[in-house]
């Protein structure tokens, strides 16, 4: 009788072994080698890349660096969790997460462009911006909450505005979250289903999938726009929510050239 071959290979027994390899494969209710060897996989990975992170930060903190991340992408691709996957474990005093509701009548007869200059980092801080000044490249004008002419003025102007904010020695990372219409289908369903996500879905969510083809159309007319050198987009495939996070990650310690 011939030897089978063994169900896990020596590097993987080891993994599922070890604290968050026993972690992963007990949190799930059935046993699922596979699954707990790739959960495994991704929890030790991101343990890693947030380990860098803290490095990262320390390096921004000492040089008084100023860092602006971007999040920007379909609604339910996955912007919230990779930013929080993003800040788990750095310093949460020289960090700020933005996310802006609407403007008040205040705003509106501002400069665009003014009520995110507020909210831009101090020397020693990061500051990531859950979705940004980008709503008016394209939810605005998919949902008409601008007119034409706001638009095309916003367009005409946001190249300027980053070529002042990186020569004004901050660091600009755009981040664009692609995914699938299926697969922001099935989020939705998994969001309206659940007690505890339910809260997510807003009237602008109900109908991107009615409006997918508008949102693709101002999606492709932003980037090749606005994909410049000095603030180019790095578009993230979020259709798996665990590689766009550690894909996020890796771009960001790429970029940013800590010690």
């Amino acid at each position: 009788m011939q030897n089978q071959e063994p169900f896990l290979s020596e590097e993987e027994l080891k993994l599922i072994n070890s604290k968050v390899g026993l972690k992963t494969l007990l949190s799930n209710k059935k046993l699922n080698f596979n699954r707990a060897i790739e959960e495994a996989h991704y929890a030790r990975e991101l343990k890693t890349k947030q380990e860098e992170l803290i490095k990262l930060q320390e390096w921004v903190i000492a040089g008084d660096k100023k860092v602006v991340v971007i999040f920007e992408g379909r609604d339910a691709a996955g912007k919230g969790g990779a930013i929080r996957r993003i800040t788990e474990h750095i310093n949460p005093r020289h960090y700020r997460i933005v996310a802006l509701n609407i403007p008040t009548p205040d705003e509106r007869r501002q400069w665009f462009f003014q009520r995110y200059i507020k909210q831009l980092p101090k020397p020693g801080e990061i500051v990531l911006f859950d979705r940004s000044w980008y709503n008016r490249a394209v939810v605005e004008p998919v949902n008409g909450f601008c007119t034409q002419e706001e638009y095309e003025r916003f367009m005409s102007q946001v190249n300027d505005f980053e070529r002042m904010l990186t020569q004004s020695d901050t660091f600009l990372i755009k981040f664009y979250f692609s995914i699938t219409k299926a697969e922001q289908a099935r989020r939705f369903e998994d969001i309206k289903s659940s007690p505890l996500k339910r809260w997510k879905m807003t009237a602008v969510d109900e109908k991107a999938q009615e409006l997918w083809d508008e949102y693709t159309a101002y999606k492709e007319k932003m980037f090749k726009a606005t994909d410049t050198a000095h603030a180019s987009w790095k578009i993230i495939d979020a259709n798996k929510k665990p590689d766009a996070r550690l894909a996020a990650i890796d771009h960001i310690l790429k970029v940013i050239p800590y010690a």
